[in-house]
């Protein structure tokens, strides 16, 4: 009988729709960004730091200079969302094809070539847990993760099942100064800016 599944479905897309609302309210009122897992709303409070943006700034512009012209290395708005998973997410990257851009409302994360994560200093389990369990779950095909704690990173690919839902099944780490790619794109992590010591 499917009476349960259908219930808790609908259970499932109300709270997530509650907590969007209340993400949508609390917005403009409170500093930081807000996101959706399935485990709630990560509110990660502290507002980008310079070293964080120019990682974002770096990256989007190395990769748009190797990148054919439709494609864009996308730092704005808006979220990428999958509500029947209960997922909100707004990567620091986001490499869409223009063309998928267009419309209303949030990115189709399927539409995503790859989403790229500069790790923050307040909540860095976001970043290498939480994302790396959600992005591979709603289809993003490549997670690449930057670290300017360590000067060090990853990226993430080859989406595979696993008991636990979808997971990525490669790793490849690397070092800033090595040369790193991102969907069908290398570029250089060279000058890449680190956080000072705490």
């Amino acid at each position: 009988m499917t009476v349960a599944p259908d219930n808790a479905q609908q259970g499932a897309s109300h709270l997530y729709r509650a907590m969007r609302d209340v993400i949508q309210s609390m917005d403009d009122t409170l500093p930081g960004k807000f996101e959706i897992t399935k485990e709630g709303i990560v509110h990660d409070m502290m507002s980008p730091v310079k070293q964080h943006e120019l990682t974002a700034l770096r990256i989007r512009k190395r990769l748009e200079k190797v990148m054919p012209e439709e494609f864009v290395a996308h730092t704005g708005t808006p979220d990428v969302e999958e509500e029947p998973e209960g997922i909100m997410r707004h990567p620091d990257v986001m490499v869409i094809a223009e063309t998928d851009m267009e419309g209303d409302g949030s990115f189709d994360p399927r539409t995503l070539l790859a989403a790229i994560e500069i790790v923050s200093r307040s909540n860095p389990d976001n970043d290498w847990v939480g994302k790396v369990r959600d992005y591979p779950l709603i289809g993003i095909p490549v997670y690449a993760v930057f670290d300017p704690r360590t000067g060090t990173g990853a990226v993430l690919t080859d989406i595979h099942a696993t008991p636990d839902g979808p997971r990525y099944a490669t790793r490849k780490d690397f070092v800033y100064g090595e040369d790193v790619t991102i969907a069908d794109w290398t570029i250089p992590t060279d000058d890449l800016p680190r956080y000072p010591p705490a």
